[in-house]
């Protein structure tokens, strides 16, 4: 299956992207009924050099200068221990019915994370480390340090594991678990790391290193990237996600703002706070730390530029490009560290079981993963979507397509009633256009400076909008309530985890764009069969030809980039539109605005 691809299309900024698009759609129906406006400036790219700058951290944090190293007279009073390495190089695998962890005693650290329930683009297990980031910057629960020496000591020393069995399987029975753990030690410095497994996402991890007697700030690490991120594209869709009792804190790479100032994230950067959780992410996946103390805790940002192939499906194209990978890693300063590493899908129901330390110590929980998933602007709207989407598919349709078509079908009959409020207006607008007409005809050698004949001009408009019982922005209610359920809607099939690799009819990952573009094609002929068929007051006919073109192939380019999940929303949308405009023309009421429309092109015709 070298051939599948998967595209995620939400990147940084996408979701304010995406709003833009829809608002610009929505601006560009005002334009031609003669609303003046001006769009919106897009995002400026990011700016060369960008990760090196300094971060802003959150009001919670304030930086925390390094441990220094301890002074010779120290050195000199603490006798050096017996040193603990091993010969050679090996291997211990982890394994229960989730995934399978493979360890190498150089380090003491994750070579392979594989897992079970997830496959990568090559329909094999998923691998959540990221094997050519980490060979760069280290695998993940590495040891991070100040001193970059040190750092590359624990990284290259060969660790004596508790364990001679090359493979061990955490037993079936119920609160199971298994202990693994690794020490080193060359004389003066002592490290010591432990890992226990059972039968969920979470691991618990234990580290501890002291050199000449004194603890050491060594913080265990994810240090760069998750392994779903293979080609450059996928990296965009990396951030750094926390929750602090201020609540749940998300950073890109570099992330340009229009009221607030600019941030990124520094390589290297401290931040000290109370975190309950914290951690790498990205559109499906994360690794994320829940220490148990979250009060006494420090989060590092990692950021790095690396070199990826171009075309990762291609091996015979060599062309490189550069891409921003972002790790982060967790410990406590004052010494030996204890932390939960959720390592798994950013599926609802698994985030929704795990859950943080309080911040307060108390016995109570802390607040769930959740937050790793953004569900944008409208959050509210986009969970309660999701929640119905997801009891369609468990309780009525097995598809996550037709699940996805049905509650189109029930959200558009919802939406009928407001419909048939915009016919209404489009009729009384109909009714009150000659007047109007002959209104502005009597004001118009009147120029914008007379301020008197322009206020008399807009109490008679109003006058004939209040005769007529017309709001004019009666008409625009519509599209403003489908706003919030569109926006809404692309961040569950944008985020959520559930259709990734979900089959519908000819679409093989309703996550990624449909790959024959039938449902773009079918949006522009029913879209344009729309237009055609929905009374348009008022405008002139050059307009609406023009309209008639622009509105579908705006449309059709942007289901043509999106998520096969969410162009299917959108184009079955459409086809319900179209059969509602149909069904109302031959009403009374449509059969009323028709006859208006023709009376009115007789009119002019003479």
């Amino acid at each position: 299956m070298a051939d599948y691809q998967h595209k995620p299309d939400q990147g940084p900024g996408a979701e304010r992207q995406f709003f833009i698009y829809m608002i610009l759609a929505f601006l560009m129906v005002l334009l031609f009924q003669g609303i003046f406006f001006k769009s919106p400036k897009p995002a400026p790219q990011n700016p060369p050099g960008a990760s090196k700058a300094a971060t802003a951290t959150p009001s919670t944090t304030t930086p925390a200068a390094p441990t220094p190293a301890a002074p010779a007279s120290t050195a000199k009073a603490v006798p050096a221990t017996a040193g603990k390495q091993a010969a050679s190089e090996s291997e211990i695998v982890v394994e229960n019915d989730l995934y399978r962890v493979t360890f190498s005693n150089r380090g003491a650290q994750v070579k392979s994370w594989l897992l079970k329930k997830y496959q990568d683009e090559k329909r094999q297990p998923l691998d959540l480390v990221n094997q050519v980031a980490s060979a760069k910057l280290g695998f993940p629960l590495s040891l991070w340090t100040y001193d970059e020496g040190l750092r590359k000591q624990l990284r290259e020393a060969l660790y004596l594991a508790s364990s001679s069995e090359p493979h061990i399987t955490v037993p079936p029975s119920p609160g199971a678990h298994v202990q693994i753990g690794f020490e080193y030690s060359d004389g003066r410095l002592v490290v010591r790391k432990s890992f226990t497994f059972d039968h969920s996402y979470v691991v618990k991890v234990e580290t501890a290193v002291t050199q000449n007697g004194a603890a050491v700030q060594a913080y265990p690490a994810w240090p760069a990237a998750l392994g779903d991120q293979v080609a450059p594209g996928h990296y965009a869709t990396s951030r750094l996600d926390w929750h602090t009792p201020e609540g749940t804190e998300r950073r890109v790479p570099f992330e340009k703002n229009w009221i607030r100032p600019s941030r990124w994230v520094a390589n290297g950067d401290t931040l000290r706070g109370s975190f309950n959780w914290a951690g790498v992410s990205d559109q499906y996946f994360a690794a994320i730390f829940l220490p148990a103390e979250p009060r006494a805790t420090a989060v590092i940002t990692l950021h790095e530029s690396i070199d990826v192939a171009k075309d990762p499906g291609d091996p015979n194209n060599k062309e490189t490009t550069k891409v921003d990978t972002l790790g982060l890693a967790v410990g406590n300063p004052a010494g030996a560290t204890t932390t939960r590493l959720f390592a798994g899908p950013k599926s609802v129901d698994v985030l929704d079981s795990v859950h943080s330390n309080a911040d307060d110590g108390a016995a109570a929980r802390g607040p769930d993963l959740e937050g790793t998933i953004d569900f944008g602007f409208f959050g509210i709207f986009a969970k309660w979507l999701f929640n119905w989407l997801n009891w369609t598919h468990d309780h009525w349709i097995s598809n996550w397509g037709w699940a996805i078509v049905l509650l189109t079908v029930i959200i558009n009959l919802a939406l009928l009633p407001t419909r048939i409020s915009q016919m209404k207006m489009s009729l009384k607008m109909q009714k009150a256009q000659p007047r109007l007409q002959d209104i502005n005809k009597k004001y118009e050698k009147y120029g914008l400076r007379d301020q008197d004949k322009q206020q008399q001009k807009q109490k008679e408009i109003m006058a004939v909008y209040k005769e007529e019982g017309f709001n004019p922005a009666g008409g625009c209610l519509p599209m403003l309530l489908q706003l919030p359920l569109l926006w809404a809607f692309y961040a569950v099939l944008a985020n959520t985890i559930e259709l990734r690799h979900a089959p519908w009819l000819w679409v093989r990952d309703l996550s990624a764009p449909d790959p024959l573009h039938i449902l773009p094609i079918l949006t522009i002929v029913t879209m344009v069969a729309l237009q055609q068929m929905t009374p348009q007051a008022g405008m002139d006919p050059a307009q609406r030809r023009m309209m008639n073109i622009m509105m579908p192939v705006m449309f059709a380019g942007f289901t043509w980039a999106v998520s096969a999940g969410l162009a299917l929303y959108w184009t079955v949308g459409t086809v319900i539109s179209l059969a509602m405009q149909y069904s109302i023309n031959r009403s009374a009421l449509g059969t009323e605005i028709r006859e208006l429309q023709e009376k009115r092109a007789r009119k002019q015709k003479k």
